[in-house]
């Protein structure tokens, strides 16, 4: 698979350039991912249209990187279960037994990981 085929939806985007969501994002797009950034309020981000939500993502996605704590993303575990990714990556902060329980018993894979770190390394 090409990056340009591998989809990425980014949970927790944000415009502002020192939050890692949006180093994440400037870093996909660098090395050509399809990218779909996630929150709730914006319309753009880096130049990408945002889906307000997991249930708005029209694409299969083959990874979804988390940039949530635990309390905005347990309330989500369902919508994460139902987009059914290829894998989930829980950046440091984003850990949540609850919904990485979820995705075991949905036979989902996922990592406690730095997706910067992932990428910088060629581990993505």
């Amino acid at each position: 698979m090409s990056n340009s085929d591998h989809h990425v939806a980014v949970l927790g985007a944000s415009p502002k350039p020192a939050r890692y969501a949006n180093q994440c994002i400037r870093l996909l797009k660098q090395h050509g991912y399809h990218i779909t950034p996630i929150h709730p309020r914006f319309e753009e981000v880096e130049a990408l249209p945002v889906a307000h939500s997991l249930d708005a993502i029209p694409d299969p996605v083959d990874t979804l990187t988390l940039y949530v704590g635990p309390q905005l993303l347990e309330p989500q575990a369902d919508d994460i279960v139902r987009l059914k990714p290829g894998r989930v990556i829980f950046n440091p902060g984003t850990e949540s037994r609850l919904v990485q329980t979820r995705l075991d018993r949905a036979g989902i894979e996922w990592f406690e990981a730095c997706t910067l770190v992932m990428i910088r390394t060629g581990q993505f």
